[in-house]
């Protein structure tokens, strides 16, 4: 670690004098200023910067406009630390830190792997920092899809394409949920949905028929976001991963309302299936409600409705038992309405033999999975609360990272 210490303090020194830029020639002194005029040369100004070898001093040319008195450094802006404190490179190492854990934690880890003695509150601006801008690209194109300006995407064809699409909550600091209603009747909300969707794509099925996700295939976007928004993310998402040379294309969903709404208008004639487990747990309701903390008629129960009728897909008869059911409380009869509803509303999603016959999953574990490993994993620890802007930069780094497009972020800066 000595050693380590003393080839950084060589790499610094070295690398001190090829930022010692000097003055400017005569013809080139004066420079366009923002506001139309002219800013002039004033002198050679330094600052500290810490790069990845450590700290070194940067001097550089310093312009001045007479007319509206705001300085320049066109090296800053050059070398990407226009504001900041820190080097492109420290600044990538932060925001990795950052997404990947909490902001002390990256601090430390900074210092033990990289040398590099940083701020907890430096962690949190570069990874924010970074997550914004690009969060602020994935809204460009966003709007560039909704003017239909979208890139053909040229390639094989694509066997199957899957869109899967969940919410999970995320702690959010007080203001953020200022007026609206929690889960329980008379309490405040203290979380903000995060809407995740994933794009994957499946090639082949094992022996006994059951799909076989490619592997590697899964990209995520998220945020917190309106379902209208969102509703245009996962669009642009699954276009970017070659929807119109997809064969076959399927959506997954719990059978949300929302989830249905964007279907029914950016993934019209895909097939929609409503993930099994979920029509599981909706059974599983009804079950307890007729029989509360008696768990050997629930059993019986599930056997009868799940095994022979909404595993096989006849969910017709599944909604005529449950709506014969008698019960002498009206509001459990009127909650068994509500999930009879449920199941004859998605009754086509639903044909789960059908779908099998197909080779096509009839679960949504990967979106699931990715609810915990994208969002859970480090914005729901304990202690944490999050500002909406701070949630969706870390989302959206964290989605930049695991889709394998964080080295073509910095690429795309360095050539901006």
């Amino acid at each position: 670690m000595a050693l380590r210490a003393a080839l950084h303090q060589a790499g610094a020194s070295a690398l001190s004098p090829l930022l010692q830029f000097p003055e400017p020639a005569a013809d080139q002194r004066l420079i366009p200023c923002p506001c139309g005029r002219q800013a002039r040369f004033r002198g050679l100004r330094s600052r500290p910067l810490l790069t990845a070898l450590g700290g070194v001093k940067l001097t550089r040319p310093w312009y001045l406009c007479p007319h509206c008195h705001e300085g320049q450094f066109p090296v800053d802006r050059e070398l990407d630390v226009e504001n900041v404190d820190s080097s492109p490179a420290v600044r990538r190492m932060q925001a990795l830190a950052g997404s990947d854990a909490a902001f002390d934690h990256g601090r430390r880890q900074m210092a033990l792997l990289a040398n590099l003695e940083v701020t907890t509150k430096s962690v949190e601006r570069a990874a924010e920092s970074i997550g914004s801008d690009i969060a602020k690209g994935e809204q460009r194109e966003i709007r560039k899809a909704v003017q239909l300006d979208l890139p053909v995407v040229i390639g094989k064809p694509i066997p199957i394409l899957y869109v899967q699409m969940d919410g999970t909550g995320v702690p959010v600091v007080k203001k953020e949920t200022e007026g609206r209603k929690g889960k329980t009747d008379g309490q405040p909300a203290h979380t903000r949905e995060v809407k995740l969707g994933c794009v994957f794509t499946q090639t082949n099925w094992d022996e006994k028929g059951y799909a076989i996700r490619d592997p590697d295939s899964t990209t995520y976007t998220g945020s917190i976001e309106t379902s209208e928004e969102f509703g245009r993310r996962i669009y642009l998402e699954a276009w970017n991963r070659g929807w119109s040379r997809a064969e076959k294309k399927v959506v997954i969903g719990d059978g949300a309302e929302w989830i249905r709404n964007i279907v029914e208008t950016h993934f019209p004639g895909a097939i929609h299936i409503v993930d099994l487990y979920h029509a599981r747990q909706h059974l599983w309701e009804v079950v307890r409600l007729l029989f509360p903390n008696d768990p050997v008629p629930q059993q019986a129960w599930m056997k009868i409705h799940q095994k022979r009728l909404l595993d096989k897909g006849k969910i017709e008869k599944l909604v005529t038992a449950l709506r014969t059911l008698p019960h002498a409380d009206p509001k459990v009869l009127e909650k068994i309405r509500v999930e009879a509803d449920f199941f004859e509303k998605n009754a086509e999603r639903m044909r789960y033999p059908k779908f099998r016959k197909m080779h096509l999953f009839v679960g949504s574990g990967v979106i699931e999975a990715g609810c915990k490993t994208v969002i859970a994993s480090r914005l729901k620890q304990s202690g944490m609360f999050w500002t909406v802007r701070g949630a969706n930069a870390i989302i959206a780094l964290r989605c930049c990272f695991l889709n394998g497009r964080f080295e073509d972020y910095w690429e795309h800066r360095r050539a901006a």
